[in-house]
This record gives structure tokens, C-alpha cells and sequence, in this order.
């Protein structure tokens, strides 16, 4: 199987695939357990229709963003870490990257935790052995870190395997559950937990990490209409399928682990067949994105030995229990990494007939502009966010979405610091020709119009 994934270049035009199989990746990663969890914690501290409303209204912005983001993917065929440098620079890239690259290894922990965890609960349902946890991860994790060294390849095919069993057997644990105990508790009111605007950015920032990081996926399309499709049916889909079946199976069953739901179904084999598909589809991405973007950082370093020893250190930091931390870990992701994606959208849309993203341009060594419109996104994210809901001050809201907020503000930033920069760039040229004009031996009396009117020529 060819391994090579361009990951320090653009994808060559023969290379690249249909929408329907990128489109199959990104449900495929949408379908994990971290939805499920999220669906059972929205149905225990929201009511049924409210809940369902948020799943759905953020899904759909993750769609329209993942839309936006694989466009750029597409059309320049680089990885987000390559975007990122073209956009930072090489100091400022490498930074991203490395936030970027660290908050997927993250994720693959969690992920890996939660595969072990569910896996156990399987184990022990079906053979009455009380197996460690620990053990179910190393080897989930270990599972997911094999196919993702053979590249992007491996995961389109593993998805298009899974996509249609995981739909299958989704749908199948909802018409068991009604079918045997009804649908009466759907609507019974709880206490609520989360506010609307908390649910929805929980919502996204379940996600959000990958709607960023949809280039990756993205720069193997077609086209960038292709791209478009696939982020939107991926992303829309792909993340809220599976928030909405927890949210009712919890209802309906009254119990809080998606393992234990299934085997309360008489669904057990199935369960661990959905366990199995899900986690591996997108824990392999996690970790697949992770080695991108610490390969973005040299040419000399290798995607296939990083995989290795990103999933290494996940598998360890999953085993010491990172699971436990799943609730702040996606609303920080939210709050950091959302900005990037408006940063970037806004310098691909301000500047992609200049070059900048054209494979082999020369990359400064950091662009604090860039950089500054970043951090104004973070900041108003932290602002945003009500400290109920998670990392943040609640000062002020602009959508009740905070990683919402923190992308469009750091997307307006980069657009207007962009306008102040060439305005600054202007006045430094015109300043450098009226001094060399000084300097010229014809003298300032001989010098041309457009500079001693301040002009510039044109």
C-alpha cells in the first residue's frame, strides 16, 4: 500500500478522490463514543426538545464552517500545519503546530480512555471476567495508531467499511429501545444544567478540533466543491447522528454508559462491534492529524515514526485516566483552537492570489499580525464563555456560542489588521522612496511627482 501523504507538500491532482468517500471519514469520526457521552450528559441536564435543538443548531455551524475550511483545504491540496505556516510563518506555524499536534494527542487519550472503559464494561458482560481497564486501552490505542501509519488511504477505506454498520446498528439500538420499553420518558423535564448557548458550544467544541483541522482530509478532494459537500454531510451528520441517538436511548433506558444502554437492549454483540468501529475510525484520525502537524514543523521529520511516538504518549497519558477530563478538555480546544480556523479562513480569503499559499513560497520567520488576531479571537472566547459552562469569565456574549465567537472575532481581526498592515506597508514604501529620492545625487527639486507628492507609482 502506498504510504506517502504529502505531508510536507500539496496532494498531486491524480491523487485525489470524491466527496462521498472524504464525506464517509468524517461521519465516521463523528460516530465515537465522546457524541454518545455528550448526547447521555445533555439528556440528564437538559430538557428533550431544548437538547435536541442545540445538537442540531451546532451541528449545523460546524457543518457551514467545515464547508469554509475544507474549501481551503482543496484548493491549496496543503495540511492545516502547512496552512498554518504559510499563515504564521515558520516560528509562529511551528507554535500552532505544535498546539495543534498536542491537543490531538490529547484527544486521542480521551478517546482511548473511553475505549477502554466501555470496552471492559463489554468484557466483563459477556465472558464475567473483571479485566483491567488499562489493557482494553493499550490495546485499542495501539489498534488505532497501526492504521493510522499507513495514511489517509487506510482511514478512507476502515471508513467506508464502518459508515454503513455503524448507521445500521445505530438505528437498530432506537427501534429496540422503543419497540421495548416505549417512549414515554422523552419528555420528562430535569433539572436544567447547561444553558442553550453552553449546550450548542458543547456541541461544536466536540468537534470544532476537527472542523479546523478539516484540511487534512480536505486536500485529497477533487475539487473544493467536492471539499464543500463532504464537510458539510460529514460534519452536520457526521456529529449530530450520534448526540441525538444517546440523548434518546438515555432517555428511554434510564442509563448513563452507551455499553451498559446496549446490553440492557439484548444488543451486547453489537455494542462492542459499534464500540469497536467507532473508537477505531476516529481515534486513528486523531492521531493521524497529530503526526501532520508535527511534521508540518521540518522536512526532515517523518509522519509514520511521529504516529508512533504521538500514539505512544497518548496511550500513556489515557491509561493515567484522561477520560476523566473530557468535559474541559473539548471546551478548551473550543476556546484556542476555533480562532485559529477564523485566522486562517481570513488570510485564505484576503490573500489567496498572492502566493502565500502556493507550495514552495518563501515563509517568513513569524507574522505577528497574524499571530495578534489569533490571540484577540482567544481572548474573546475566554470572555464569552459563562464560567458555568466551563473555562471562562462570562463578561459579555456576542452568540452565546463562545467557540463561535472566538472564530468570527479572530476571522474580523486578521481582516482588519490585514487592512491597517497594507496601509502601514504603504506609508513605509513611500517613506523609503522619498529618502532614496533624497539621497539621489538629481537632488528633492529633480525628484519625480509621485514622490514628492507622497504618491506612489503605480
Amino acid at each position: 500500500m502506498n504510504t506517502v501523504d504529502y505531508e510536507h507538500g500539496a496532494v498531486p491532482a491524480d491523487q485525489r478522490k470524491g466527496w462521498l468517500s472524504i464525506a464517509a471519514v468524517w461521519i465516521a469520526i463523528g460516530i465515537d463514543l465522546s457524541g454518545a457521552f455528550l448526547g447521555i450528559e445533555l439528556a440528564n441536564g437538559m430538557d428533550f426538545w431544548p437538547a435536541i435543538t442545540a445538537v442540531l443548531i451546532g451541528s449545523l455551524f460546524l457543518g457551514l464552517l467545515a464547508m469554509a475550511c475544507a474549501y481551503v483545504g482543496a484548493a491549496t491540496g496543503l495540511s492545516t500545519a502547512m496552512i498554518s505556516r504559510a499563515v504564521f510563518g515558520r516560528i509562529g506555524g511551528a507554535v500552532l503546530a505544535i498546539a495543534m499536534a498536542v491537543s490531538l494527542v490529547g484527544w486521542f487519550a480521551v478517546q482511548a480512555g473511553f475505549f477502554g472503559q466501555n470496552a471492559q464494561i463489554a468484557f466483563v458482560q459477556l465472558t464475567g471476567v473483571d479485566a483491567p481497564i488499562w489493557v482494553f486501552t493499550l490495546a485499542g490505542g495501539i489498534l488505532m495508531m497501526l492504521t493510522a501509519l499507513w495514511g489517509y488511504r487506510s482511514i478512507s477505506r476502515l471508513s467506508s467499511l464502518a459508515v454503513p454498520l455503524l448507521l445500521a446498528l445505530l438505528l437498530v439500538g432506537i427501534i429496540v429501545a422503543v419497540a421495548t420499553r416505549g417512549a414515554g420518558d422523552l419528555l420528562t423535564p430535569v433539572d436544567a444544567v447547561f444553558t442553550f448557548g453552553g449546550a450548542v458550544s458543547l456541541v461544536m467544541g466536540i468537534f470544532i478540533l476537527g472542523v479546523v483541522s478539516a484540511p487534512d482530509m480536505a486536500r485529497w478532494a477533487k475539487d473544493p466543491k467536492h471539499a464543500m459537500a463532504a464537510g458539510f454531510v460529514g460534519f452536520f451528520f457526521g456529529n449530530s447522528i450520534i448526540i441525538v441517538v444517546a440523548i434518546v436511548l438515555s432517555r428511554i433506558m434510564g442509563a448513563s454508559e452507551p455499553m451498559t444502554i446496549y446490553f440492557m437492549l439484548g444488543l451486547g454483540l453489537a455494542a462492542v462491534v459499534v464500540l469497536i468501529l467507532a473508537q477505531w475510525t476516529t481515534n486513528t484520525t486523531n492521531i493521524y492529524s497529530a503526526a501532520l502537524s508535527f511534521s508540518s514543523i521540518s522536512g526532515r521529520l517523518n509522519r509514520r515514526t511521529l504516529t508512533v511516538i504521538g500514539g505512544v504518549i497518548g496511550i500513556l497519558i489515557s491509561v493515567l485516566g484522561a477520560a476523566d477530563y473530557f468535559v474541559p478538555f473539548i471546551l478548551a480546544i473550543g476556546v484556542i483552537v476555533a480562532p485559529y480556523g477564523g485566522v486562517y479562513l481570513a488570510s485564505f480569503l484576503a490573500e489567496r492570489r498572492t502566493g502565500r499559499f502556493a507550495v514552495g513560497t518563501t515563509v517568513g520567520v513569524a507574522d505577528g499580525w497574524s499571530i495578534a488576531a489569533w490571540v484577540l479571537g482567544i481572548l474573546t472566547a475566554l470572555a464569552t464563555t459563562n464560567p458555568a459552562d466551563g473555562l471562562g469569565f462570562g463578561v459579555f456574549t456576542i452568540t452565546t456560542i463562545s467557540a463561535l465567537d472566538g472564530l468570527i472575532v479572530g476571522f474580523v481581526a486578521y481582516l482588519a489588521l490585514s487592512f491597517v498592515r497594507r496601509r502601514v506597508g504603504r506609508e513605509v514604501r513611500v517613506q523609503e522612496l522619498e529618502t532614496d529620492a533624497a539621497a539621489s545625487p538629481l537632488g528633492s527639486d529633480d525628484a519625480p511627482d509621485s514622490l514628492t507628492t507622497g504618491r506612489v507609482v503605480a
